[in-house]
C-alpha cells in the first residue's frame, strides 16, 4: 500500500486494459450494428481492423510503463551491485 501512495506502483497500466476490453466491446458493437444494416464486408472490417487498431494502441502505451519496469530493475541491480563492491 506504501508503493501505491508514492507512486511507485502505477495505476495507469490497469486502466489501459480497462480501456483495451472497452476498446473491444465498441469494435464488436459497431461491427453487430453494421451487420443489422446488412453490410457484411463493412462489418468484417470495423472487426478486424478496430481489433487490431486497439491492441496496438494498447500496447504502444503499455511500452512506456514496461520500460520504467525495465529501467526501475536495472538501478536496482546496479545498486545491489555497488554495495557488493564496497564490502570487498
Amino acid at each position: 500500500m506504501n508503493d501505491f501512495f508514492s507512486f511507485r506502483r502505477m495505476l495507469t497500466p490497469w486502466l489501459i486494459q480497462v480501456l483495451f476490453w472497452g476498446g473491444v466491446a465498441g469494435s464488436a458493437l459497431s461491427a453487430s450494428l453494421q451487420l443489422f444494416e446488412l453490410h457484411w464486408f463493412k462489418s468484417i472490417g470495423i472487426l478486424v481492423f478496430g481489433l487490431i487498431g486497439t491492441r496496438i494502441g494498447c500496447e504502444i502505451l503499455m511500452l512506456f510503463f514496461r520500460m520504467n519496469e525495465t529501467l526501475t530493475d536495472i538501478k536496482h541491480l546496479l545498486r545491489s551491485q555497488g554495495d557488493k563492491d564496497n564490502d570487498v
